[in-house]
């Protein structure tokens, strides 16, 4: 019996989880024989706990293969972490209610590590609650934390940014050095893994001797061995540029960027890293500083997206369907590096009991000894998931990207309050 499909965006968005979604649904509708309609949640499963459901056959072909091109989340996302069966039945009663109204039996949900615990939650319906949900989680995050995936999609476009704009800024503050500002200072993405920090190391290669200072989550922030780190760069090339992850924290675990407030899934809300670091400097070295903070600038970049990236974030939304309709449950499309010179990979699978609620951290092979640095390791495993340029269509000089009309699906259930 043909069966419709839930489709949702959650967690933080990227440059490229448009592109899973034109690849969940150009793939649904090549196989109309098996799905009869891709339902979109508007802002995440809140649209599938309030009916709020969005008709993606009301797009026309042109416009879904445009999501491929745009950034952000065509349908809206959302930071809502399902409970526990035990803690919250009536929310799993209200999923299993909307999906019977509406003839849904495959569940794509779009996110990282909490989503993937959310998806986890889903998947487990049809055994608890009598009705079959085949949950397939999509992964996404600039992060980099998801397991077991060699890397996740959003991330290879976000340490493309980084690597290009600190290689950028690092030019500049280098011809302003001898008169002016010797410091800059990036803050980026990262709350526990230092993934997108690393990528700041990129700057410098056999081309560029640009001096770095990556501070890393993974590795405890010593104060006096980064001023002697900084100190002894501007000594020797009259500035220094330091990349800075928003979750570099002091020895006892508190962030630099800590700012007392929670969010939404109960962590810690960070912002301020970067004006925290440069004012130490400033106080301890007295050098003329500049800092900025990348935030939804660096997520949202599709101007300057990897072409690698788009290309797994669309075919990791095309094999959950695929999955989906051989049967899968419960699991992640994941990606399997086979070779890193030439780079090749391709798609395997995993079971998200092994996903959910998990973080992978930056090896420690990655770090360089002294802390501050990424090794030639950690180098190869980056450089090929930011090759590749994948420019949006222009017009007048400017991004081309789509809005969609996003209609509603008639609701056919009583309201529900969150």
């Amino acid at each position: 019996m043909t069966k419709n499909a839930f489709y949702a965006q959650s967690g933080g968005v990227t440059a490229v989880i448009n592109a899973s979604a034109a690849g969940v649904i150009e793939t649904a509708r090549q196989r109309a024989d098996l799905i009869g309609n891709v339902y979109a949640g508007r802002n995440g499963i809140i649209g599938a706990l309030t009916e709020d459901l969005i008709d993606t056959s009301q797009e026309s072909d042109e416009a879904i293969a445009a999501l491929r091109y745009t950034p952000s989340g065509a349908f809206g996302s959302c930071r809502y972490k399902l409970k526990s069966l035990e803690e919250n039945r009536r929310e799993y009663e209200r999923l299993i209610e909307v999906f019977k109204a509406h003839n849904i039996g495959y569940f794509f949900y779009n996110g990282g590590g909490d989503s993937a615990d959310t998806c986890f939650k889903v998947s487990q319906l049809s055994e608890t609650m009598g009705y079959p949900v085949q949950a397939i989680h999509v992964p996404k995050t600039v992060d980099n934390d998801l397991p077991i995936t060699d890397n996740c999609p959003g991330f290879g476009s976000v340490a493309k940014y980084i690597a290009v704009s600190t290689r950028e800024a690092s030019y500049d503050v280098r011809s302003m050095a001898k008169t002016s500002t010797k410091i800059f200072v990036i803050e980026v993405m990262g709350r526990h893994a230092g993934w997108i920090a690393a990528a700041g190391g990129l700057v410098a290669d056999e081309k560029n001797d640009i001096p770095v200072v990556i501070l890393f989550p993974e590795v405890e922030f010593d104060q006096e061995k980064f001023m002697a780190q900084v100190r002894e760069r501007v000594e020797k090339y009259d500035y220094c540029t330091i990349v800075v992850s928003e979750g570099a924290h002091w020895p006892d675990g508190k962030f630099l960027a800590e700012q007392g407030t929670r969010d939404a899934f109960g962590h810690a809300q960070l912002g301020g890293a970067a004006p925290v670091v440069a004012n130490m400097i400033k106080d301890a070295l007295g050098y003329k500083f500049h800092w900025a903070v990348a935030d939804y600038m660096q997520r949202a970049a599709r101007h300057i997206a990897s072409k690698t990236d788009v290309e797994q974030a669309y075919a990791l939304g095309k094999a959950g369907v695929e999955f989906a309709l051989a049967g899968e449950n419960s699991i992640m499309p994941t990606v399997v590096r086979t070779s890193n010179n030439p780079y090749e990979w391709e798609i395997g699978k995993a079971p998200l009991s092994e996903v959910a609620n998990v973080e992978k951290m930056m090896p420690t092979e990655y770090i360089s000894d002294d802390g501050f640095g990424i090794t030639d390791a950690c180098r190869e495993y980056l450089v090929p998931l930011i090759q590749g340029e994948d420019y949006p269509p222009y017009t007048k000089g400017m991004p081309d990207y789509v809005t969609l009309k996003n209609m509603p699906v008639e609701r056919k259930l009583a309201a529900f309050e969150l």
